[in-house]
């Protein structure tokens, strides 16, 4: 924190130094002006100007060109014209160089103080704390969950407003089986980020495991308005899911399931969906590898998916690579849905109506599909800057056993 101070110190230093500059030219520029009034010379031509053109004036009067209230006339609009340009000449004495000097400290501490107020509202202050709090417990001797919980505490006392407080608190208390006190730094995250869809599903989640896997009326509640604002939602299907599996109902668990896999980051949380599905066929007294096949059998695409050797060194081997079947009109949600890694390839797979994100929405719906993959190093769902992709339209959906599509990672998202 010291370093940082001592950053900001040295780049408000050119800032005083362009206050300070303009004293040190000041005197030079007030002998400057001195000098230009002193020399200047423009009341005399102005003089001069009004005395010839009066004196044609008057040459024009004996000539009989003009009458005397022409004359008249027109001689008084050249007094008045040397009058208005004498009193534009009229100048103000100059102050002395020195003049308004306690004004540039005054200045100088008033942005020194409005810079340092601004950052303490606005800067990245409190996060440098936590970070220091996190480097401190990971490198002390005997550093623990419960010593970071504690240190935390101490920071959420003195930056409640802060956001990334709650978010670090949250799921070590949940990690901690504090149940109470991970939903309430998660209201207070909510409170302060708003009711997005992402915090909303977690609190639901750690509400429905503290009532025992059970749809209370507030997880319900939780539920429904998570679904309002994303109906994809991962955390909420996987819910649903387990929901489901309880009572029995394992087609709507594995269907539950199969859409949060497909808008899962977590590789870990997706592959603990997938066990919960193969142990829901098997309840349902289908071999896994027999629903399987069986899905296969329906309409699909086979896609060989491959990076072009152009951006081979442009993202790491752990990159996310979703491989996405849309209708060729883009009015329905994506039909199916896959994910690899950018290490895996090249690599085969099918798209079929076991990788759709819902029933109203998959493969056998369509004769043709735009084929999407895109490689993110942040593991988002959502496209972002610099993302690799590839694309392909009107692909046909039909039978999987000929040669694969090939579907190549070649462009770069901008």
């Amino acid at each position: 924190m010291t370093l940082l101070w001592i950053a900001f110190a040295v780049l408000l230093l050119p800032a005083l130094w362009l206050l300070v500059s303009p004293l040190r030219r000041a005197a030079a520029v007030g002998a400057a002006q001195r000098d230009f009034e002193a020399n200047d010379r423009s009341a005399d031509q102005n003089l001069a100007i009004y005395r010839r053109r009066l004196a044609s004036l008057e040459a024009a009067l004996e000539r009989g060109d003009i009458d005397r209230a022409r004359f008249e006339e027109d001689r008084l609009e050249l007094e008045r014209s040397l009058l208005e340009d004498t009193e534009s000449r009229g100048r103000a004495p100059l102050k002395p160089s020195a003049a308004g000097r306690l004004v540039v400290p005054v200045v100088m501490v008033a942005v020194v103080v409005a810079s340092v107020f601004w950052y303490q509202h606005e800067g990245a202050e409190g996060d440098l704390a936590l970070l220091g709090v996190r480097q401190e417990v990971v490198n002390h001797p005997d550093g623990s969950m419960a010593m970071m919980i504690e240190r935390l505490e101490e920071q959420a006392a003195r930056q409640p407003g802060n956001p990334n407080v709650w978010m670090m608190l949250f799921p070590l208390y949940r990690d901690a089986g504090r149940a109470d006190q991970a939903i309430d730094a998660l209201e207070r995250l909510i409170e302060i980020e708003g009711r997005h869809a992402s915090l909303l599903g977690q609190l639901a989640q750690i509400e429905f495991f503290a009532a025992d896997r059970r749809l209370t009326d507030e997880v319900q509640a939780l539920v429904d308005e998570t679904l309002a604002l994303d109906s994809s939602q991962p955390t909420v299907l996987g819910i649903l899911g387990i929901a489901a599996f309880d009572r029995g109902d394992y087609e709507v668990a594995i269907d539950n399931w199969r859409r949060a896999i497909a808008g899962m980051d977590d590789p870990a949380s997706g592959e603990a969906l997938r066990e919960g599905i193969r142990v829901a066929q098997q309840r349902l007294g289908v071999a896994p590898e027999e629903r399987e096949q069986a899905a296969a059998e329906g309409p699909g695409i086979h896609v060989r998916v491959s990076l072009d050797d152009a951006l081979a060194d442009r993202v790491d081997d752990d990159a996310a690579v979703f491989v996405v079947a849309r209708d060729m009109e883009g009015e329905l949600p994506p039909l199916a849905v896959a994910r690899l890694s950018l290490g895996d390839l090249p690599a085969d797979l099918v798209l079929d109506d076991s990788r759709a994100m819902s029933s109203e929405a998959s493969l056998s719906r369509v004769s043709q599909a735009r084929l999407v993959v895109r490689v993110s190093p942040s593991g988002e769902a959502t496209p972002q800057a610099g993302d690799l992709f590839g694309d392909r339209e009107g692909v046909p959906v039909g039978s999987v056993d000929g040669a694969p599509v090939e579907l190549v990672i070649d462009r770069v998202f901008e």
